[in-house]
Parts: C-alpha cells; structure tokens; sequence
C-alpha cells in the first residue's frame, strides 16, 4: 500500500514536469552544477539545493539576479525530479538558479515544507554573494505544489528574526517576482465556495501532507491533529490566497482551464486577491489544457520574461 501511495506521489510529480524537455539546444548556455549545498536541518536531516549558474563567456554574462525553483509536485520532493528543462531557459538569460528539495510528503506536512522554503530563501540571500546574486533581486517559481509554495513565499515570506542565534535566520524569506503553474491558493474553499480539500475530495489521494500534527510537550511526541476546527485553521494559514497584500510582488499565474486536479478556479481566486491589493498580476489561461501540456516549455520563456521585466537591475 505504502509503494502504491509514493508512486502516485511520484506519478503527480511527473505530470507536471513531463511537458518540459530536458534536452539541451544548440544555443542553449553552459552552465555549472553545484550540488547538494545544505541550506538548513531538521530532525537530524540535511536540507538540499542544486545551484546552476551560467558559464560566462562572449555572450554570456550572469545578471546578478537569482531564481528559486521549487522541486515539488503534490508535495513530494527529491533531487532525482530537478528537472534540468526547467533550469535551461532562465540559465540562458543569465540567471543563477536554486533549485530546492524541501522535506517530501509522505514524512512532513504542510507547513513543515513552507518552513523548508522560507529557510532555502533566508539561505540564498545570506550567501548571496557566494553565487553573485543581488539578495534584493530574487524571484521564485514551480508548477502545482511548487506553484502553491513560489505564492506563499511571494504572499508570506517575512523579514527575519533580528536576534536570531543563527545568522542565516536574521534574513528576509520575501522574494521580489513569483511565476507559477497551475497552484492550489485555498483549500477550503477548492473548487467551489465552501469545498474543503486537505487531504479530501479532489485531493483525496494527497492525505499525508494534510496529515497535520503538533508536538505534545509532556512526552515530547507529535500527535495527529484531529480537531476540523483547527485543521480549517492551519488549512487558512497554507492558503496563499489568504495572505495577499499590497507588498506582495509581481505575479504570473498559468493556468490551464481543463485541470481537474487543481481547478483554474484556484488561480482566478489568487488574482483576484492580488489585484483587489493593488499587485500588478496576470493569469494566462491555457485552452483546453489539464495539468500540464505540451509546449510548456514556450510558457517558461515566458516566465523568463516575466523575471526579465521585474528583476532587471535599476540605475
């Protein structure tokens, strides 16, 4: 039963990625791989990121802004999905790109995996200077759950704790850009007003990372939170849509309107959020589309854009 559970995980994952060719082009820039740099721990486990910086040579030149993907799709996360498809494009126009693996479902929940991305942001920008990346120009993508997390960072991230014992923790977990595919923004209301979905209906076959818990103090062991109240309750705070505000960053949504497993709906509601907060959003709607669809690979030329026009650096 457990095997059958990771490969639908894992079959989720490769939905939304498989549109995406990897192979490389003629024009396509060189670029380095640093691998497994451990952004944060946790439980006696390492946190890792893959850095691809371009190769600079005549033609080529790094343009000192960064781009965080996020690696998770129905909130499985494993460096063997970094999808090289989705590193290329942004890597030709001169982008450092991070590409993070935060604690995969089954094991985590949630909001363990927000706290991973928060910690991978905090990371980049304290080393920013190690990959030559301004901290103040750094933007955040990723289809699905990666989606759902690029919108939390650009709606929730938060400055750091300026008296924190840890130096990587004073910095601020915001981005400055945000493109995304097809991502849940409120599960409670998923599909339709009122349609709850952590773990049940439509997403139903995803229960483990809704599988919420705390930590019981007096025998120092997590416990499953049963409560529906409270359940709602943390359902709201992993709801980006819930956190829109007019700091909040420039936004693009693509969507395809024939997604049964995360209805356009879901992105309708998050621009609607946005520009009722004044952020300057877009949705594109794919006609037609499920989730995911070929020549996806064109739709990251256009996030590539989208970071082009909002990270370029001012004089």
């Amino acid at each position: 039963m457990l095997f059958r559970r990771l490969a639908r995980y894992r079959l989720a994952f490769a939905l939304a990625i498989a549109f995406v060719s990897s192979s490389a082009a003629a024009a396509d820039a060189e670029f380095t791989r640093t691998e497994d740099v451990i952004y944060g721990r946790k439980w006696g486990m390492a946190l890792t990121m893959d850095v691809f910086r371009p190769v600079e040579k005549e033609g080529v030149k790094q343009n000192g802004a960064g781009l965080i993907l996020c690696v998770s799709g129905g909130f499985f996360s494993d460096k063997a999905a970094i999808n090289k498809g989705f590193v290329q494009p942004f890597v030709n126009r001169g982008y450092a790109v991070f590409a993070v693996v935060h604690g995969s479902q089954p094991k985590f929940t949630i909001p363990e995996v927000v706290a991973d991305m928060n910690r991978a942001v905090r990371y980049i920008r304290a080393h920013a200077g190690d990959y030559g990346v301004d901290p103040d120009r750094l933007g955040i993508y990723g289809g699905s759950a990666g989606g759902h997390l690029s919108l939390m960072l650009g709606t929730a991230g938060a400055e750091g704790a300026k008296t924190a014992r840890d130096g990587v923790d004073r910095e601020s977990s915001r981005v400055q850009a945000v493109a995304c595919f097809f991502p849940p923004t409120d599960f409670l209301n998923y599909g339709k007003p009122g349609e709850v979905a952590l773990g049940t209906g439509v997403l139903s076959g995803f229960k483990a990372p809704f599988d919420f818990t705390e930590l019981d103090g007096s025998n120092r062991s997590f416990k499953l939170i049963t409560d529906q109240k409270r359940r709602e309750e943390i359902g709201r705070e992993i709801s980006p849509v819930n956190h829109a505000s007019s700091d909040d960053p420039p936004t693009l949504i693509i969507h395809g309107d024939a997604d049964k497993l995360v209805p356009i709906q879901q992105a309708e509601l998050m621009v609607e959020a946005l520009k009722k907060a004044g952020v300057e959003t877009e949705l594109v709607v794919k006609k037609g589309a499920a989730h995911g669809w070929s020549g996806m690979d064109k739709d990251l030329e256009k996030f590539a854009d989208w970071f082009d026009k909002h990270l370029a650096k001012r004089d």
